[in-house]
């Protein structure tokens, strides 16, 4: 399926509220990750996708057809991990197994590196995540170690992954 990446606009708020309010895409995702999602919340991520691109973090927006249907972004981080940034994304349960999030984050990752400071880029997805955990390994994406009992979603402890990019280990973009 074909899709394009692109900076995020306020008026792709109603979509993002369309696709993102969805109890198995939060469940999968940080607390900060509403459910129910609303079209404030929205407006909200949008607005701050918008204001803080390029300073805080690169976000893009992913389009199939016109409309966007998720969300990829990398979060720059500080002090003695100013080198690192963390990956995050989500997607539309309509687009799941499409192929679409692991060349979406493949050519975000090799933009960073191509134009940013960044020599590593990091995720965390919970270790029962399957889907998420293909995504990145699919893009090239290192398991570095599992962290046991190192989260809390829905009131239960979850297993979390470290899954690490090196720009100088990187896989081409397909």
């Amino acid at each position: 399926m074909e899709f394009t990446l692109r900076q995020w606009r306020l008026s792709d708020a109603p979509s993002v509220a369309k696709y993102a309010d969805n109890p198995k895409i939060a469940r999968n995702l940080r607390d900060g990750f509403p459910t129910p999602y609303s079209l404030a919340d929205a407006w909200a991520y949008v607005s701050d996708c918008v204001d803080n691109e390029g300073q805080e973090q690169c976000c893009r927006a992913i389009v199939v057809n016109g409309e966007v249907v998720g969300s990829v972004g990398v979060f720059f981080q500080k002090d003695i991990y100013r080198y690192c940034g963390e990956l995050g994304y989500w997607l539309g349960e309509p687009f799941w197994g499409h192929g679409i999030m692991h060349r979406a984050v493949e050519q975000l990752c090799h933009m960073l590196f191509a134009q940013t400071k960044l020599l590593r880029i990091y995720a965390e997805p919970f270790a029962r995540n399957i889907g998420s955990r293909r995504v990145l390994e699919k893009a090239g994406f290192q398991l570095e170690g599992v962290m046991r009992q190192g989260a809390v979603k829905n009131g239960v402890l979850e297993d979390w992954c470290m899954y690490a990019l090196l720009k100088a280990e990187r896989k081409s973009v397909s």
